[in-house]
């Protein structure tokens, strides 16, 4: 099994590839200022951007919680803007927490009750510089706050079978709660007979995989069918070493909007058709020497015309997978739920 393979196996056992990205990134914040610049626009970061969290960059973390009887984890507001109003527990990560730990310690803290994560649910970005991720998992403690315990990060935490029944704080949350419900259902149809014999819907359990990367980057997982052999390709570039197209995020931009400038830079302005499907993992930790809290996507993109229609332009090869990681590829690729979504919001 050739080494970009057992990369493709790392990434869907949501393990980090160990790749220094500063030195694999294909298209840097520098070099898309320069890109940007050749045309004429003035950049609108500088090419020296680090994300430090708190700082130049905002990691939010919210739980969707779900227990035996349907019943979805809510708290009531305390903050004086929206005291009153109801809300997933969420909240800030903080410097030198992991992903995990800090939906653990916001649910702890709005709720009075213990959680192991046991996978994310989505990744939702606005620009380049702020990103929450929805995760859900297990109580294993605690006690349910009440009035009587109300503090400074919320009042009380209700489980409530319909959301319906209390006024939010803002309706931003729906999507994610029908994300989070229809993951507990298939959850609680694997328990059941007729549950095992079904094919598997859902992506597998994903949490962030602790590994520092000096900025953002978002790696991308491309593939195409070869109409000869109908077998599944995946996109390597060749820049200093073979491993997947990357790119670092831009800070002001959409990641759809870096995504296609990256696009643009591999394949030429007439894009073949694709789309994202959505990220396979995460990888993020604290980079102690910088300071910095980077973070990479790993994000899977479908081309639907054969490869041999394909022009490349960038530095870049496909190479042909192996007949199980091509089932399943495939496998992921038909079910809508078979990868983490990616919601770019505005």
């Amino acid at each position: 099994m050739s080494s970009i393979e057992e990369k493709v196996r790392s990434i869907l056992n949501a393990k980090d590839l160990g790749d220094i990205t500063t030195e694999l990134c294909d298209f840097s914040l520098k070099e898309q200022n320069a890109t940007a610049e050749a045309q004429g626009v003035q950049p609108s970061a500088t090419s020296d951007f680090v994300p430090k969290v708190g700082q130049t960059i905002n990691y939010i973390v919210a739980c969707v919680m779900f227990n035996e009887h349907d019943e979805l984890l809510m708290i009531e507001e305390a903050k004086p803007s929206c005291a009153g109003k109801w809300y997933l527990p969420a909240g800030r990560m903080e410097r030198g927490e992991s992903i995990t730990e800090a939906a653990a310690r916001e649910l702890f803290e709005e709720t009075g009750l213990n959680a192991e994560m046991t996978t994310l649910l989505a990744v939702e970005s606005a620009g380049g510089s702020w990103f929450r991720f929805v995760l859900t998992g297990r109580i294993t403690g605690g006690r349910l706050k009440t009035p009587a315990d109300a503090d400074a990060e919320s009042i009380q935490a209700l489980w409530l079978r319909n959301v319906k029944e209390v006024p939010l704080r803002a309706n931003d949350i729906l999507s994610i709660i029908e994300i989070g419900r229809a993951y507990h259902q298939h959850q609680k149809l694997l328990q059941t007979e007729e549950g095992l014999l079904k094919q598997p819907q859902w992506h597998a359990n994903v949490l962030p995989t602790r590994h520092p990367h000096k900025r953002n980057y978002l790696r991308v997982l491309a593939v195409a069918r070869k109409r000869a052999s109908n077998s599944m390709n995946i996109l390597i570039s060749e820049k200093n070493a073979h491993h997947f197209p990357t790119v670092e995020m831009h800070p002001n931009r959409s990641l759809h909007s870096t995504l296609r400038k990256f696009m643009i830079e591999i394949f030429g302005a007439e894009l073949p058709q694709h789309r994202p499907h959505g990220l396979l993992s995460v990888e993020h930790g604290t980079n102690s020497d910088e300071g910095s809290d980077g973070l990479c996507l790993n994000l899977l993109v479908a081309f639907r015309p054969p490869l041999e229609e394909i022009s490349l332009i960038g530095k870049c090869i496909w190479q042909e997978l192996s007949s199980p990681l091509d089932e399943t590829l495939a496998r992921i690729l038909s079910s809508k739920n078979g990868s983490i979504p990616l919601n770019v919001v505005r």
